[in-house]
């Protein structure tokens, strides 16, 4: 194969270039692509929506996330509207530094409740989570790793300056996968 045929292989092949066009400047400079599929399939879990109400809730007003996650009394501080957003069932605000630059204190994340089992936590995800640990209850957004003591989970930050924390499966007592955040650049 000769230098100016491996050129017009290539750039027929590579950028769907029609090799007649190459060779002859005649039709049409784009050949067909084989084999392209006439449909995209999305995920099933991350189907978007093409509009949504998104409750924001500040949860330092109520009893913790177990609050808003049970209490369809609740009401919201707002509504967001995102489009092409997957569904979710809520949206906090961001309270501390410990996902920082990732997450920072006052971005929101919009959330989708989980069941409280470990079968339902999809490993190194970014999760929403209210725990109790030696009597008080903390709301954290965190990822969550495997632990290496069977029936505990690992809470990782982004932010390196906090250290990880493995805690009981038994002591979330509020789980939710973060699905998507807001940041703000500025504040006013």
């Amino acid at each position: 194969m000769n230098a100016g045929t491996e050129i017009m292989s290539g750039l027929s092949s590579n950028y769907n270039v029609s090799a007649h066009w190459i060779l002859t400047g005649e039709g049409e400079m784009i050949s067909e692509i084989p084999n392209t599929p006439t449909h995209s399939f999305a995920l099933k879990t991350d189907r978007p929506l093409d509009q949504q109400d998104v409750p924001l809730y500040e949860y330092n007003a109520t009893a913790g996330l177990v609050a808003i996650f049970n209490d369809h009394a609740l009401e919201p501080t707002d509504f967001l509207k995102i489009p092409n957003l997957p569904p979710v069932d809520g949206a906090i605000y961001v309270r501390g530094e410990s996902m920082s630059p990732l997450l920072k204190s006052g971005d929101i994340v919009m959330y989708k409740k989980k069941e409280l089992s470990l079968d339902s936590i999809l490993w190194g995800e970014i999760y929403l989570l209210s725990f109790i640990s030696d009597g008080d209850t903390y709301t954290a957004v965190k990822y969550i790793q495997k632990a290496d003591e069977e029936g505990k989970v690992r809470l990782a930050s982004f932010n390196p300056t906090f250290a990880p924390k493995d805690i009981p499966m038994s002591s979330i007592t509020a789980l939710a996968l973060v699905k998507a955040s807001l940041t703000f650049h500025t504040m006013e």
